[in-house]
């Protein structure tokens, strides 16, 4: 035995959303999540991570951040949590490394299966990324003007669906996606999210994506793949 190999580190992938905060290692077994909403802090949801991980061992920490992101840190605080986020010390409250990247792009990185792929995650939010022949992009799309003066998120978000019923939600959807599969020609689409339960049917170009990617997308985030982020 060859005492000098090293055990590959452990990820612990942190899914942060609107609703939820989930998490998952590398080292399998089921996610575990506790309950975020508008009242949560960066500090509320590291603590609510460690104590969902007591007793559990981790070397390195990856978080999907539902906002903007550069250079492994957040630059706007997030539309559907208490402010916070921005200039938090992640790796001393964790304790670990840590390493950032857009939610929507975390999922991304987990969904890949080469090419041109538009990921579009529709939960409380709606997050965006691209990845291009293996470069990643986190895209803030959801803010963009769409119609009557209110953005894509105002139309394909929980609330939207919530306040205006699944049918024109749906219809919303199969429009945002036509939109942005015509602006940015992608090879595929994938639709993500904890709402594309609420589609009977999907756009053409689209397929499902499985939450779970997400925490995959966090252990790629630290491996030693061709992804990379520009």
């Amino acid at each position: 035995m060859d005492d000098s190999a090293k055990a590959p580190a452990i990820v612990l992938s942190v899914d942060v959303g609107g609703s939820h905060v989930k998490c998952l290692t590398s080292a399998g077994g089921a996610p575990l999540r506790a309950v975020s909403g508008p009242d949560m802090t960066a500090e509320a949801m590291c603590a609510a991570v460690r104590t969902m991980m007591d007793g559990q061992a981790y070397d390195c920490v990856t978080i999907g951040y539902p906002g903007p992101v550069v250079h492994n840190r957040p630059i706007a605080e997030p539309h559907n949590l208490a402010a916070g986020w921005v200039g938090f010390d992640y790796a001393a409250a964790l304790g670990k490394p840590v390493r950032i990247v857009n939610d929507a792009l975390m999922q991304a990185l987990g969904s890949y299966e080469g090419g041109r792929m538009l990921f579009l995650g529709l939960g409380t939010g709606l997050g965006a990324a691209m990845i291009v022949d293996g470069i990643a992009e986190p895209m803030e799309l959801a803010h963009l003007p769409y119609k009557k003066g209110k953005t894509f998120e105002d139309y394909v978000s929980e609330a939207s669906r919530e306040s205006r019923g699944n049918k024109a939600w749906r219809k919303a959807v199969f429009d945002v996606v036509e939109r942005l599969t015509a602006a940015l020609e992608p090879d595929y689409v994938v639709i993500g999210g904890g709402n594309v339960d609420h589609l009977k049917e999907l756009p053409p170009k689209c397929r499902r994506g499985e939450n779970d990617n997400a925490f995959a997308g966090g252990f790629r985030v630290w491996a030693d793949t061709a992804l990379t982020e520009e």
